[in-house]
């Protein structure tokens, strides 16, 4: 029960992280009470501590200064495919490219900073938005694939959460040779049947939890998505569970994915989107109308569809 409880509030290792490098987070919106149970998310708010920091020794830049010094910074999880990575030196990924689209829309340059996931989410927006790095480093304006919930915006008061972009889920990726005609697997065939997980990531615990561990026998652990999915492409395992876009994204000849109700999973979809540090509401305003205008005009679809992945705007 104790750690049962651990889970639903300590955002463990980043969100992903549990899903991947920002996955822990994923873990803590899965546990989380899904949406419409309680009628004021911040009922329950306890006020953190104010930041400690003298009239101008805050971090950061505002909007002016960034426009003035013609770059923004955008703090992006290292090593994720297909949303951040370096590829060849050269900055790559759907974060990548939806930063992009918010520079171009201040009129400046955008430049990555790509950082490791911490032991939580709320330790990522700490070093990486209004603290800064505990060893070097710095600051950056904004940074991505940040999973927005109202609860957890009532928790951390330094950051605000603007411009949600899309809406990522937990899928099942399946053989075609392993599940013939048009038979799909549920996690229950996983007591049987091999199933390839990302180490330590939301879809491990769930299926490693799932009915009182009776689906364990089937999981199979890998370090990250990309070697799970290889497993499957491989015909090593007969289906893979983890976030959607990482499965359309390795998914190889012969598989296919599919998307159903999880039992005991009570929120299996969440929405990703931008953070800002708190004191600079002109950045964080220009970052939402740049979304914004991103999701209107198609061109956030445009960037899911270059990386051959379905895409899933918010739905509010």
């Amino acid at each position: 029960m104790v750690g049962h409880i651990n889970l639903m509030h300590g955002i463990s290792k980043s969100f992903e992280k549990l899903l991947r490098v920002p996955q822990a987070l994923c873990l803590t919106l899965a546990l989380l009470p899904a949406p419409g149970h309680a009628a004021d998310p911040c009922a329950d708010h306890v006020p953190q501590p104010k930041p400690q920091n003298a009239s101008r020794d805050i971090v950061g830049d505002d909007l002016d200064k960034i426009v003035e010094q013609g770059f923004v910074t955008f703090a992006l999880y290292e090593d994720y495919p297909p949303y951040s990575w370096e590829d060849k030196g050269k900055a790559r990924g759907i974060d990548v490219d939806v930063a992009a689209l918010v520079a171009d829309f201040i009129g400046v340059e955008p430049r990555f900073h790509f950082v490791s996931a911490s032991e939580n989410l709320e330790a990522d927006l700490r070093h990486n938005l209004w603290q800064g790095p505990i060893v070097g480093g710095a600051v950056s304006n904004v940074m991505m694939r940040v999973p927005y919930d109202s609860a957890f915006r009532c928790r951390v008061e330094q950051v605000v959460f603007p411009g949600q972009y899309h809406e990522e889920s937990i899928a099942i990726a399946y053989s075609t040779k392993a599940y013939p005609d048009d038979e799909k697997p549920v996690p229950a065939y996983f007591r049987f049947d091999t199933v390839s997980v990302e180490n330590d990531s939301i879809a491990d615990f769930y299926l490693t939890r799932l009915g009182g561990g009776q689906v364990a026998k089937g999981v199979r652990r890998f370090p990250d998505m990309a070697a799970a999915m290889e497993a499957l492409n491989s015909g090593d395992v007969m289906a893979a569970m983890g976030p959607l876009s990482q499965l359309e994204f390795y998914a190889g000849d012969g598989v296919e994915i599919h998307q159903l109700p999880l039992p005991g999973f009570a929120r299996s979809k969440w929405v990703l989107g931008t953070g800002v540090h708190f004191s600079y509401r002109p950045l964080a305003y220009t970052v939402g109308d740049a979304i914004s205008a991103g999701l209107a005009d198609g061109r956030i679809e445009s960037i899911y569809q270059s990386y051959g992945l379905s895409f899933h705007p918010p739905q509010w």
